[in-house]
């Protein structure tokens, strides 16, 4: 994971929150959030709810003291970012990591649930990242995981918490274990027992995600029967996700990606734009550094900005 650089942890109130334009954004929000993630909150001076929504987040980004960065854009001042983006109403939200959109939201929402989003974006780019003594325990059952000893992790990461019950990294390593070994439920079971003070920590996030991909893989379909259907009919964008949904689940994560972003690109709005909220799922799964993650988020990046 990219940790924020010194200059974001220092910045100042004033350095967090800026205007944007559609001359400024690539440098404000694509080139400025491989520093630090930036929140894109795009409104109008005539939207009741962005009255509401923009100050809301501004005391939610200001409260994150650096770890991400806020940048305003008025539509109407703006149309050709907002026409990029395709920005149907206001205020709709996106996030920023790396270069690339990682969330988003339209309408107004809770102060809670504000500060639940901030949270987690701050998270990705490293703020409040767990540093104990446990850490190269941690490490050790992570490779021990990669290495296909799953039962062997899965004791590390419980030996680890039975000296921190506040490990989110032990329990989202434990959910993952269990789940290398086909124990769904018992991966479930760990995430139900997270502190709620964690159940939002990125780890957390990782280990739910891929609960949600092996529960949708219980009811995909056979791989080879799913590619006839897909072929038989291109268009058939159930079908697609279907087989996005077996090819992770036998291993193929690449695969998967692939026909998530062929569906994208076919018709991003099917199903309330189903393909890229799978996408997203698939990505937090996997870790932050995973190389298939990042040309994802390119390839993904490419098609919104087409």
């Amino acid at each position: 994971m990219d940790l924020m650089g010194t200059s974001a942890t220092s910045a100042t109130p004033t350095d967090l929150i800026k205007d944007g334009s559609d001359a400024t954004f690539m440098a404000d929000v694509v080139e400025a959030s491989r520093s630090v993630p930036v929140i894109v909150d795009f409104w109008a001076p005539w939207c009741g709810p962005c009255k509401q929504l923009g100050p809301a987040l501004e005391a939610a980004v200001t409260k994150a003291k650096g770890a991400v960065r806020m940048v305003k854009i008025d539509v109407d001042q703006n149309p050709q970012i907002s026409g990029q983006l395709r920005i149907q109403s206001i205020p709709t939200v996106y996030a920023f990591h790396n270069g690339q959109p990682v969330d988003g939201f339209q309408g107004a929402l809770p102060p809670s649930q504000i500060d639940e989003f901030v949270g987690k974006l701050a998270a990705l780019g490293g703020g409040g990242e767990e540093d104990d003594g446990l850490d190269e325990a941690v490490a050790a059952a992570e490779e021990m995981l990669e290495a296909g000893a799953a039962a062997d992790a899965a004791e590390t990461f419980a030996a680890i918490l039975q000296e921190d019950p506040d490990h989110a990294a032990a329990f989202g390593g434990l959910a993952r274990a269990y789940l290398a070994l086909g124990q769904v439920d018992q991966a479930e079971a760990v995430l139900n027992g997270t502190p709620a003070d964690k159940a939002d920590a990125p780890q957390i996030e990782a280990a739910r995600a891929a609960i949600a991909l092996a529960r949708q893989a219980e009811n995909a379909g056979p791989v080879a029967e799913l590619k006839e259907k897909v072929e038989a009919n291109p268009d058939d964008h159930q079908a697609r996700l279907d087989l996005a949904t077996a090819l992770h689940a036998s291993g193929d994560t690449e695969g998967a990606i692939d026909q998530l972003l062929e569906s994208f690109r076919r018709d991003r709005e099917w199903n309330e734009g189903a393909a890229k909220a799978q996408l997203f799922q698939l990505f937090d799964a996997l870790k932050p550094n995973d190389p298939l993650v990042a040309k994802g988020r390119r390839r993904l990046s490419s098609m919104i900005f087409a």
